[in-house]
Parts: C-alpha cells; sequence; structure tokens
C-alpha cells in the first residue's frame, strides 16, 4: 500500500480509503447494502492487512449506524487507524438539525463522537455546501473543534470551485482552519472535477478523496452483457440508461482489454488503478457489499498501470470542454502546471 500526504497537511493517508457507506444493516434487497458486525469486522480485518489506514462514514449513513458498526468493529484498533465521517444533512426533525450553522456543526459532532466511541475525529468534512450559513460561522465552529481537541483536521464534500476557494480564503484571512481533504466524485465516466476542483486542489494544497471511482459499480462490467439480476444501485435507482452510453460502453471495453493483458485483474482493478494515478488524488474510496468484491478491489494496491495504457483510457473517456475550459486547453496547455488535468479533446 502507498501513502500519501494529506493535501498540504503532514497527515499520511492510504492510497485507498476504505468506505462504510454499506455499514447499517439496510434492509433487505437494499441497493447500497446490508452489512451487520459480523461483515464489518471481517472487511475491516481485510482492509488493515491489506495497510488501509483510513476509514471514511458519514453520519447521514444509515442514520447514524454506519459511525456505530465502524466504531464497534474497530474496538481497541481505533488508535491505529484514521477516522473521517461528515456531517450536514438532517439528523432529526427539528429545523436546526441540518446545515452548517455552529449549532447543529457542534451537535453533529457529539453525536458522532458518542456513536463512534471515540474521543476525536481524524478528519471532519462538511458533506455538502450550504449557500445560506455564513462560511466565517461554519469554519470558526470547525476551528473551534480542532482547539478542542474533538477534531484533527478539516475538508469538504461535493463543494463547488468558488464555494470551496471561498472557504479556503475565508480560513486565510481569519486564520481558522483550512480544509486540507475534499471528496469528490471522480471517475472514467464523470471527470468533470478535472475542470475545477482538482486543479483547485493542486494550488491550494487540498487532497482529493474520490468517491465513486467505479461509478456505482458500472465500471466493474458487470452491466457489460445487459443482465439486471443484481439489484445494485444503478438499476434500483433507474440510473442505467443514463449512464449506459455508447462512449461509456467503449470505456468499459477498453477496460476489460487492458485487465486482459495483466494476469489475474479484474475490469474494477484497471478502473481503481486510473483513479488513484490522476494528479491531486491523495487516495480512492473502495466499498464492497461482499468479502469477494473487497478482496478484488484491495488487489488493485499491488499493481500499476503504464502511462501507455493510462493514454489509452483517457483518450476512450474523453468529454467535450465546456467554456471556459476549452480555451485554456486550446490557448494555455503550455501554462499548466498540471498537464494530466487537462483532459484530451474529445474526437
Amino acid at each position: 500500500m502507498e501513502y500519501r500526504f494529506l493535501g498540504r497537511s503532514g497527515l499520511k493517508v492510504s492510497s485507498f480509503t476504505f468506505g462504510t457507506m454499506t455499514f447499517g444493516d439496510n434492509p433487505a434487497g437494499s441497493p447500497v447494502g446490508t452489512t451487520g458486525i459480523a461483515e464489518a469486522k471481517k472487511q475491516i480485518d481485510l482492509c488493515l492487512d491489506a495497510g488501509v489506514n483510513l476509514f471514511d462514514t458519514a453520519d447521514a449513513y444509515a442514520a447514524g449506524r454506519s459511525e456505530s458498526l465502524l466504531g464497534e468493529a474497530l474496538g481497541p484498533r481505533r488508535r491505529d487507524v484514521l477516522i473521517a465521517t461528515k456531517f450536514v444533512g438532517p439528523t432529526g426533525p427539528g429545523v436546526n438539525d441540518l446545515g452548517a450553522s455552529r449549532h447543529h456543526i457542534i451537535e453533529a459532532c457529539e453525536a458522532s463522537l458518542r456513536r463512534l466511541n471515540t474521543d476525536w475525529i481524524d478528519l471532519y468534512q462538511i458533506h455538502n455546501q450550504d449557500l445560506v450559513t455564513p462560511p466565517e460561522e461554519t469554519l470558526r465552529a470547525l476551528d473551534d473543534l480542532v482547539r478542542a481537541g474533538k477534531v484533527r483536521y478539516i475538508g469538504s464534500s461535493n463543494h463547488a470551485g468558488w464555494t470551496m476557494m471561498r472557504a479556503l480564503a475565508t480560513s486565510d484571512r481569519l486564520g481558522l482552519e483550512r480544509y486540507v481533504a475534499q471528496q469528490i466524485q471522480y471517475s472514467l465516466l464523470r471527470r468533470e472535477a478535472e475542470d475545477e476542483l482538482l486543479p483547485l486542489g493542486h494550488a491550494e494544497g487540498v487532497g482529493a478523496i474520490i468517491w465513486s471511482p467505479l461509478a456505482a459499480g458500472y465500471l466493474s462490467g458487470k452491466y457489460r452483457d445487459g443482465d439486471s439480476a443484481d439489484q445494485a444501485r444503478l438499476i434500483a435507482n433507474n440510473m442505467l440508461d443514463d449512464r449506459d452510453t455508447d462512449q461509456a460502453r467503449r470505456i468499459v471495453d477498453t477496460l476489460a482489454e487492458i485487465a486482459a493483458e495483466h494476469d489475474g485483474a479484474s475490469i474494477s482493478q484497471v478502473a481503481l488503478n486510473w483513479a488513484v494515478r490522476r494528479g491531486g488524488v491523495a487516495s480512492v474510496l473502495i466499498g464492497a457489499r461482499t468479502v469477494a468484491q473487497l478482496t478484488d478491489n484491495l488487489a488493485a494496491a499491488g499493481w500499476a498501470l503504464s502511462d501507455e495504457e493510462i493514454s489509452r483510457l483517457d483518450t476512450v473517456s474523453a468529454r467535450p470542454l465546456r467554456y471556459p475550459y476549452d480555451m485554456h486547453r486550446n490557448f494555455m496547455a503550455d501554462r499548466n502546471p498540471l498537464p494530466q488535468l487537462l483532459p484530451p479533446i474529445a474526437s
């Protein structure tokens, strides 16, 4: 397992993070997962054996049950790992039981600490942007939690480029704790983060933690034959038709070709390898509903794609550039300090 600094901090995280959204004793047939404590312990054991040191959850996952199961499954090993969790979504029926206000942040943090059975959270992330609460209020509350020793680092998730930059500028102006991480969606099917978020993170020292690197399972190749027997998220949420395009099928075909060139490699491993090689990426989230899935995903840490294979995947997944990004590509590419964040022009 490779370890990388998280943004401009001195904290090192494993290049693959284990996401526990599937923890929660969800009802049978849930498209997310039904992982209980016995299975959770097995999966955490596998991750620790593979060298994973960062475990990600959120208070919104299974109404907090994911956090409880993660804390219980780790037990005394909690001090040997890093825990990341998130806040901002509704946690109760009250009008103040959501958002990024000081009130909700403090309440949500205390509740997460209790569920996780820990005295501190290593990385506390705002799960989405709140355009009502002033950033000064949000960041002062997070800064207070860090000063109190309840949180060690802070991060964002699912922010637009301008709100992320506004938060960083506010922290700089007021001398408050700064976001060191941004948890963002990124995959061969969803490369929009290359427009703003990844270049911003590179310039401002914010490490990217990637969610959905397999595009909710599509890039595992499980849908290649049109078999809908696996009641996964895309089918259950009626999202498959939106993603199953001609280009998406070409991407999966290329993944399959590359996997066949590596003995024992799966399509999923190739897609994960592409994501972990991207500029600005600190760690890639992997999750699994079964031990077999997790074992396969963790194996991606044991080998790497060649530059030629990366180029093939870049080309087949290229997308038309919108303004002003087309101007950046066409006229200022030689002034880009991180060229891999400028995707090839779609043919």
